[in-house]
């Protein structure tokens, strides 16, 4: 057989995909199929999960500080910062709700969206939908950028998950009213409510690195579980590499470095160097990630 005609099934296949390149959707289209991911996402069981631990972490940290202070004993240290606001969840239930982002931050949330981000390409691959989406009038960047979008509405929904629920957990355990800032400043329950939304949107932000590295892992394979398990053991080895003492002059530069900046709204004033310095890597990771899944993924051979 020749070269010429081995190749024409793959010419046959390609020919769909080359046609569908040709037709330009409407805007109406494109935001059709970003509905369409952001539900099929949203209704598969493993998402279901993943929002579920992610709802019960804030459950089980106010039962247990719940238990301790009617047993007598110190629900946490003093401090500031991170988990030390649990120290404060007993005298306002608001905290709880810094105290759930806090403890999901540095695993539960991102895993969370390295599965997800790591299944978008590579889990239609393994499916074999993969062909038949860019078959639409979709392209391949348009999709990419579907999936990555995708991904973005999962943080954003995660953290708000986490947030709500340790909302609900805390006024229903705890007092409300108004807080304590760090710097011993006091603000209106509303105030501190206003700056809680704040703070997990930058917490959502502080994710779309994540979000752009598990992409890019998704369109190196056709499996689904690789891409997903090998975002997450990333995850891990960078965390690790944060933690160590002789690489602090790498530490700065490393995608979870700055994520518990978010800390530093609850200070009067605000202090805004870190979480600026948080938002500008993450924007990094996306641009560098977002561009080579796109030169990854436009040239990913989809009929194999």
């Amino acid at each position: 057989m020749s070269r010429a005609e081995a190749a024409e099934p793959s010419a046959a296949q390609a020919a769909p995909e080359r046609a569908a390149a040709g037709r330009t959707p409407s805007p109406l289209w494109t935001l059709g199929l970003l509905g369409n991911e952001l539900s099929t996402t949203l209704r598969r069981w493993r998402t279901i999960a993943l929002l579920g631990v992610l709802a019960a972490v804030p459950v089980l940290v106010g039962i247990t500080v719940k238990i301790e202070t009617s047993d007598g004993s110190s629900a946490g240290g003093g401090g500031g910062e991170g988990p030390a606001f649990i120290a404060q969840i007993t005298n306002n239930g608001l905290f709880l709700v810094f105290t759930a982002l806090a403890a999901t931050l540095p695993f539960f949330l991102p895993m969370a969206v390295g599965v997800i981000a790591g299944d978008a390409i590579a889990g239609e691959a393994n499916a074999g939908t993969l062909r038949y989406l860019l078959v639409a009038p979709a392209g391949r960047t348009r999709l990419l950028i579907t999936k990555y979008a995708t991904t973005l509405a999962f943080c954003v929904i995660a953290t708000l998950v986490v947030a709500t629920s340790a909302l609900v957990v805390g006024a229903l355990l705890f007092p409300l009213g108004e807080l304590t800032t760090i710097s011993g400043t006091r603000i209106s329950f509303g105030e501190g409510l206003g700056r809680a939304l704040l703070i997990a949107l930058i917490v959502a932000a502080s994710l779309i690195g994540v979000a752009a590295l598990g992409l890019f892992v998704s369109t190196l394979t056709n499996s689904g579980i690789a891409a997903m398990a090998t975002t997450v053991g990333l995850l891990i080895t960078v965390q690790i590499l944060d933690q160590i003492p002789q690489l602090h002059a790498i530490q700065p530069y490393i995608f979870s470095h700055y994520w518990l900046s978010f800390a530093d709204l609850m200070r009067d004033p605000v202090y805004w160097d870190d979480l600026i310095r948080n938002l500008e890597l993450q924007a990094l990771y996306a641009a560098v990630f977002g561009a080579a899944a796109w030169a990854r993924f436009t040239a990913k051979d989809i009929t194999a």
